[in-house]
């Protein structure tokens, strides 16, 4: 089962269409503006890249998923914008471009379960920036990491689109505290009314790191003056309450 594929995009862009003010704003008051392109990593549909780019910086994106770039290019068009946009995993990061800032949002480093697989994709990001370069991150220890839940946890969500056709989304979730690893496994079902017309897996994990650690993890893939700062989307987590964000930053 592979992850972010056409019905988890179509049910991501309808469940979170665009990035809150102030988190935009976060991130617009942290990118440099003359000194090169930023490049958001793990971009997906261009929830927070589709905003800063209307807001004039200049924004390159990258994400592995060709379901959620596709989107993106759709809503940039949508709204007469353009950023380039390629298709690659971080771990093997190799564009043709160099940034003055990168940056991962809503924990989506976290994705990157396999710890060298995560020390890679700091390595190939820091490959690409230019002095003095800025890595700005959004990280978040979920609440299971404190109060693991006895059994899986299951969701069923329901989002309706444009063509009044409606998608289920149902997960199990497995919380692993000792591994630190939260396996997610989940189905998505597209309906015209009463029939379904489609249906996809997805099956995702995601990690967590305290602040020590990924200050460790950060100072180990070459970066200098790390900081942890309050997360950009601080006080937006009323669904998911327990769960503890921060962000950091950090330079070549």
């Amino acid at each position: 089962m592979a992850a972010y594929g056409r019905l988890c995009t179509l049910f991501y862009d309808a469940d979170k269409p665009c990035a809150s003010e102030a988190e935009v704003a976060w991130y617009a008051s942290r990118l440099p503006r003359d000194a090169g392109p930023s490049l958001e990593v793990m971009s997906g549909s261009g929830r927070l890249l589709v905003p800063l780019v209307r807001k004039g910086i200049n924004v390159h994106g990258v994400d592995a998923s060709a379901a959620m770039l596709s989107s993106c290019e759709a809503r940039l068009a949508a709204a007469a914008l353009t950023a380039p946009l390629f298709r690659q995993d971080a771990v093997a990061l190799n564009l043709p471009f160099r940034y003055a800032a990168a940056f991962l949002a809503a924990g989506s480093f976290q994705l990157l379960v396999d710890p060298v697989g995560a020390h890679n994709a700091l390595e190939r990001i820091r490959a690409h920036l230019v002095a003095p370069g800025v890595l700005l991150m959004d990280l978040y220890v979920p609440a299971e990491a404190v109060h693991p839940p006895g059994a899986p946890v299951v969701h069923v969500q329901t989002v309706t689109l444009p063509d009044a056709t409606t998608i289920a989304r149902r997960s199990e979730m497995l919380v692993d505290v000792e591994g630190r690893r939260v396996d997610i496994r989940s189905r998505y079902e597209q309906r015209e009314r009463a029939t379904a017309i489609a249906r996809e897996d997805e099956s995702l994990a995601l990690t967590w790191y305290t602040e020590d650690e990924i200050t460790a993890l950060l100072g180990d893939a070459g970066y200098r003056d790390i900081a942890i700062g309050v997360s950009p989307r601080a006080g937006e987590n009323g669904d998911r309450p327990g769960e503890r964000q921060f962000s950091i930053s950090a330079r070549l």
